[in-house]
């Protein structure tokens, strides 16, 4: 297995947020206007050989009580759907995972279908058997937990 890349500098830029979030509101203005036709496949990093599927997570700020919509790679296990708080990264959690921890029911938009689903971290057994299939699915994962001393967070969407 190849060695990670090193850190990029550039991560601690404080630009970087807010290229992140121009970047997030293209994606949503696009899946959502094509039902997902548009931005349901990721192709970015390791996914340009390996296209990864992506969603709309529908998020609740804990202190605006604004909505707002990320999207995200996701991996399906059963009726469940995976997706990984990794942020590129960056030492802190991304604002998505802080909000679904305040306010967990939400909505998911994968592809046309929107569905209801509560939020929760999975425990360390949960983590340790979904890790392997979430690198499979988008081994950048892995480069990212690479750059940061925190445990990146993989979050379990239950059907409502």
């Amino acid at each position: 297995m190849p060695l990670p890349a090193a850190r990029p500098r550039a991560l601690d830029s404080p630009l970087l947020p807010k290229v992140f979030r121009w970047m997030s509101r293209c994606h949503v203005w696009a899946y959502r206007r094509s039902g997902g036709r548009v931005g349901y496949h990721w192709r970015v990093g390791a996914a340009l050989r390996k296209p990864a599927p992506t969603l709309l997570l529908d998020h609740r700020g804990r202190r605006s009580g604004r909505v707002f919509t990320t999207p995200l790679i996701f991996l399906r296990d059963g009726a469940d759907v995976v997706v990984v708080a990794s942020q590129g990264g960056r030492p802190e959690h991304p604002q998505w995972y802080r909000n679904l921890l305040s306010s967990p029911d939400t909505t998911v938009q994968i592809k046309g279908d929107l569905v209801p689903v509560r939020a929760r971290t999975a425990d360390a057994a949960e983590r340790d058997a979904l890790w392997p299939l979430l690198l499979d699915l988008y081994a950048d994962f892995g480069t990212y937990q690479s750059w940061t001393s925190r445990e990146i967070p993989v979050m379990i969407l239950e059907p409502r």
